[in-house]
């Protein structure tokens, strides 16, 4: 964890990978403080509270998401292909095991035992994904390069849904081919060549 900027940093990022492997509930300080090789009282200095610790680590993951997909927005136009690229990018995520699984995913199977605070901005990151995918829905339909059976808002959380269940499989099964798999007949389902 050395190579990381500083401190707070490295906190997060062990948190990150603690709660991908263990979820919210199963980690403490005192794992942080064995993986990063810092005290306790350290990691208090910078979050004084696991919830304060949750908090951020979701606000900033939010805030890589939001620069992530403006980033995708810019380099790609199409919307179909828009979405072969958001689903790519976890693919090679899943399969180089740099992102295994998205921690908010993660944190939402645990939404009823979480602290409202971490709760709140993993609805929020959520929200901030289903408004992004249903825009492109949007763009998509009227551009005719997406065929849409339901509304673009019920297409967008179908498609989300798909993205974090094909996640949650190639973990099942350990095969990050599983996700690609998964999802090949959404992608096709939405192609106008599929639909004729």
């Amino acid at each position: 964890m050395s190579n990381l900027t500083n401190t707070p940093d490295a906190i997060l990022a062990c948190a990150r990978n603690l709660i991908m492997n263990g979820g919210y509930n199963g980690f403490s300080y005192a794992d942080i403080a064995d993986v990063v090789g810092i005290r306790k009282a350290s990691i208090h200095h910078h979050f004084p509270s696991k919830v304060d610790l949750g908090r951020v680590l979701v606000s900033r993951y939010i805030e890589d998401a939001r620069a992530g997909l403006s980033q995708l927005e810019q380099s790609v136009e199409d919307p179909r292909a828009i979405l072969e690229a958001y689903t790519n990018h976890w693919a090679q995520c899943i399969a180089d095991s740099s992102r295994p699984f998205c921690v908010c995913a993660m944190l939402a199977s645990e939404l009823p035992i979480l602290p409202p605070e971490v709760a709140a901005e993993v609805r929020a990151f959520f929200r901030l994904i289903s408004r992004w995918l249903t825009s492109v829905m949007e763009r998509g339909g009227k551009e005719g390069v997406l065929v849409l059976s339901s509304a673009p808002e019920v297409e967008a959380e179908a498609f989300m849904a798909s993205v974090h269940g094909a996640m949650l499989s190639a973990r099942a099964y350990g095969d990050g081919r599983t996700f690609a798999t998964i999802l090949a007949p959404t992608l096709r389902r939405l192609s106008p060549v599929a639909a004729h």
